[in-house]
């Protein structure tokens, strides 16, 4: 009998089921039946086990079976197995889940302690997600947008959040995959000029006990139960998850916009020992788990527990999975959250060989997709940007910090240069291209755009967590005033001020990434960890106003001039003499000036484009270079950002820098 794939397969006659465990003496697929509140359950025990997977075949199952696995053998906690019949498993190839927690207590293992006490007899069966057998895997189209990385232009969207309040979008598919398919929001995206939308999780989520307890949500999704099956919270249709999530995809490509997940390799939402038992530990933990002293996760995520990146059987279930995103849905690549955890076998010493690193790197699907690494963990070394092999590219904080810190008066010259041509200092060596840089000022971890101009400190309270959640190191400024302000001469320093880093961003060598609504100047109100805020503090607003219309402009604006120029969107790494940097005063930047805490400012000339920047508060003369005419493409001091006046300026003119302001001019 067939053991691979793993996963339950029907055919006109049944189905076939397959599930790994090194550590059960046996296991029985259970087929659920009935209403919610009166389930019954059929088992079904599978008696073949070949390489350590149990496979069996069970007539008359068809696609839309709920069902799930109980696993028999040893419960000993201090060895981290956890095996408890009692508790009904979701699979972790499940192409579908249905259901949602709803009694914490039977979702647990353990009775009193989970490492001393005794196993949970509470049979979980009607309080947990169950999943639920498909039909064949659809196949994705052949044909994708397959944009080159040098063109590429992102934006980080939440699949709910975006859509949620949209007033074009019909009310039962606003928060939904075909939210995100309506036209008017794809027309939207393509006035922005994206190219790709990098979506919050969309695996399968399912919320940790604190936040179950709590009476919360995982709103941000990392807390993935299955890695193959699209989360049924954004479905318009209960259980159209799958044809919907297609749709989308579909309408997007239509556009020429590629499609990223933010996937989440790196831990499941069962949380630490004292979690639930919803898969993974109670089939076989540790094979999956990284696995502490005495039976205790490993926590080098911060979430409780660690996928080992080091076994076969995680190895297996990440490619596996992430091969299916691409195959069956056509996705076009793939956000690793905490990356650097995948370079961590058993948690030990980061390798950017590991073998999951290099699973992904080398398979034959996967490589011909874009792959981005979050280059971090909970680690005491776990920030790793520059570190990940030549197949990556990577969520850029370094650029994050630098471009925050010059438009708020911090931080080095040098530094910022460095990050707007690139960072071959991080890329270069390891032989990959400047797109490696996935460069972002905003992201949805910390301040939305508008509120980092609006915010110094965080406002948390919201979370339910005493405002200790979130990052204090926000690097941002309020302009005088905490938060929203009725003075209008605030208020177009804070715009002026977001416009000129929206247009470092997307005239930066490297690959933009936006946050979504950023450009719609969405507030959450100086939260800047809203992970579990399910309500308009996440939700973008749509407003009918003219900053948001101004700001959406600018950025298509920028959008438009970058693509129209291939120096604008290089593909090779500045070569000596290729770039010139530019003092205000009139001459070339010396090594000095790269050490001057009091300069604010400096231009970069490449190919045909003049880039000023001027961060400091006041207006200042600026010789331009010689050669020129210069003409004004780009005035960030502008609500659009169209320049008073397209007349060309001869080199050697001495012209005038408003505060904090960004100007792009343009050389024949």
């Amino acid at each position: 009998m067939l053991v691979f794939p793993l996963g339950a397969h029907a055919d006109d006659a049944g189905a076939r089921f397959a599930v790994a465990s090194t550590s059960a003496d046996a296991i029985e697929v259970c087929l659920v039946d009935g209403p919610d509140g009166a389930l019954s359950e059929r088992r079904v025990a599978l008696t073949e086990r070949t390489f350590g997977v149990w496979h069996g075949y069970v007539d008359g199952v068809r696609p839309g079976q709920r069902y799930g696995y109980r696993v028999h053998g040893p419960y000993r906690p201090l060895d981290g197995v956890r095996a408890n019949p009692a508790k009904i498993l979701v699979d972790p190839y499940a192409r579908r889940i249905t259901g949602r927690i709803t009694n914490l207590q039977a979702a647990r293992g353990w009775v009193d302690d989970p490492m001393t006490g005794t196993l949970n007899t509470i049979d979980s069966l009607g309080h947990v997600p169950l999943s639920v057998v498909t039909g064949p895997d659809p196949v994705a189209p052949l044909i994708r947008p397959d944009v080159p990385w040098s063109e590429t232009v992102i934006a980080e969207l939440h699949v709910r959040g975006y859509t949620k309040q949209h007033p074009d979008v019909p009310p039962l598919h606003r928060g939904t995959y075909l939210g995100l398919a309506h036209p008017a929001v794809v027309q939207h995206l393509c006035r922005l000029g994206v190219t790709a939308v990098e979506l919050m999780p969309v695996c399968a989520i399912a919320d940790e006990p604190p936040l179950v307890e709590g009476g919360r949500t995982n709103y941000w999704g990392y807390a993935t139960l299955g890695f193959l099956a699209p989360h049924a919270g954004y479905a318009s249709v209960p259980g159209a998850e799958v044809e919907e999530f297609r749709t989308m995809v579909a309408a997007l490509h239509a556009a020429g916009i590629e499609v990223i997940l933010d996937f989440v390799p790196n831990h499941t939402a069962e949380g630490g020992v004292g979690g639930t038992t919803l898969s993974y530990r109670g089939l076989d933990a540790p094979a999956y788990y990284s696995l502490g002293g005495n039976g205790h996760d490993a926590d080098i995520t911060g979430t409780g527990n660690t996928l080992d990146s080091g076994s076969p059987t995680v190895i297996r279930l990440v490619c596996d999975a992430m091969r299916h995103w691409v195959t069956s849905y056509g996705v076009d690549g793939f956000r690793i959250d905490l990356a650097s955890v995948l370079g961590r076998p058993r948690s030990g010493t980061f390798d950017p060989n590991a073998p999951l690193l290099t699973a992904i790197a080398v398979d034959p699907v996967l490589s011909r997709t874009k792959l981005i690494a979050e280059p971090w963990d909970a680690t005491g070394e776990g920030y790793r940007v520059g570190g990940f092999g030549v197949a990556w590219s990577e969520w850029n904080g370094r650029y994050r910090d630098a471009v925050r810190d010059f438009w708020r008066g911090h931080g080095s010259i040098g530094e910022v240069a460095s990050r707007l041509t690139g960072s071959s200092d991080l890329y270069k060596l390891s032989g990959r291209r400047p797109w490696a840089s996935v460069n972002f000022v905003t992201a949805h971890d910390g301040f939305t755009l508008r509120d980092l101009v609006s915010y110094e400190r965080k406002h948390n309270e919201a979370n339910g967590e005493r405002n200790r959640d979130g990052t204090d190191d926000n690097r941002s400024q309020n302009f005088g005033v905490e938060g929203e302000t009725t003075s209008p001469v605030i208020a177009e320093r804070r715009l002026a001020a977001a416009r000129a880093m929206l247009g470092t961003l997307l005239l930066s060598t490297g690959t933009p990434m936006l946050l979504g609504g950023d450009e719609l100047w969405r507030t959450q109100g100086g939260n800047n960890n809203a992970y579990c805020l399910d309500d308009p503090t996440s939700w973008v607003a749509w407003p009918d106003d003219t900053a948001a219309a101004s700001l959406t402009a600018f950025v298509g604006r920028v959008t438009e001039i970058r693509r129209s120029s291939p120096a604008l969107h290089r593909d090779r790494f500045y070569r000596d003499g290729e770039v010139l940097w530019w003092h205000p005063s009139g001459r070339r930047l010396g090594g000095h000036d790269w050490h001057d805490g009091n300069l604010h400012s400096l231009g970069l000339l490449r190919g045909e484009w003049l880039l000023l920047l001027h961060a400091g508060g006041d207006a200042i003369p600026a010789t331009l270079p010689a050669g020129g005419p210069y003409t004004p493409e780009l005035d960030s001091t502008r609500p659009g950002g169209v320049p008073v006046s397209d007349r060309a300026v001869p080199g050697g003119t001495t012209i005038t820098l408003p505060p904090r302001s960004l100007l792009l001019l343009r050389q024949p």
